[in-house]
């Protein structure tokens, strides 16, 4: 098992990872009936658009965990707005017209495609990067993904990042306890989301 920078032929393994783990870290294969919106909504700008953030778990035959990261995530959002979402938006239709609890799950991530959701500015301000990771079950409880994020955390500082936050849903108790054993601290709540942080040593 090693932890290595991504490469381009990682990507259809890190949306498949995404996937199977989208339900608060189990597997989120049978919820969705195109299996790329996950990827395509929490993976796919990262690994186009800042690449030298993205970390993946390789067991021998492939990436079975990542960590993505930007620096700048004001830059980051403006960059997904004009590199990234545009032709997500052609292909995905904003189901704006169903009303919110009726959609499915493919229609809640074309919804999101149309209409991003930007960091608070008073999270931003003091902790200006954020970051996504994700492990396999298999791989989880053994100190992985504390190697992975610490590499990328490593990385953003030496960047001269000040400081990283990431969103994690309010019922995914178990990653929210992990982050707080890796020194993140509670910034700010958003819709079914906690948002934590931790500040950088550059």
């Amino acid at each position: 098992m090693i932890i290595r920078k991504f490469r381009p032929s990682d990507e259809d393994a890190v949306y498949d990872v995404c996937l199977r783990t989208g339900a608060d870290g189990q597997d989120a294969t049978l919820l969705y009936a195109d299996p790329s919106m996950l990827g395509h909504a929490y993976a796919g700008a990262y690994l186009r658009l800042e690449s030298e953030f993205a970390f993946v778990l390789d067991d021998g035959d492939g990436a079975t965990g990542y960590v993505l990261g930007a620096l700048d995530t004001r830059e980051f959002e403006r960059r997904s707005e004009q590199e990234w979402w545009p032709a997500l938006r052609s292909r995905y239709p904003d189901p704006v017209n169903v009303p919110a609890d009726q959609r499915t799950p493919d229609q809640r991530i074309a919804h999101l495609f149309h209409h991003p959701v930007a960091a608070p500015q008073a999270v931003v301000a003091s902790h200006p990067s954020h970051l996504h990771i994700d492990l396999l079950p298999q791989n989880q409880g053994k100190g992985l993904g504390r190697k992975l994020l610490e590499l990328l955390l490593t990385e953003l500082a030496a960047a001269g990042s000040p400081g990283v936050h990431l969103g994690v849903s309010l019922t995914n108790t178990g990653a929210i306890a992990f982050y707080k054993r890796l020194g993140f601290t509670h910034l700010a709540d958003a819709p079914y989301t906690a948002i934590m942080g931790r500040t950088l040593s550059n």
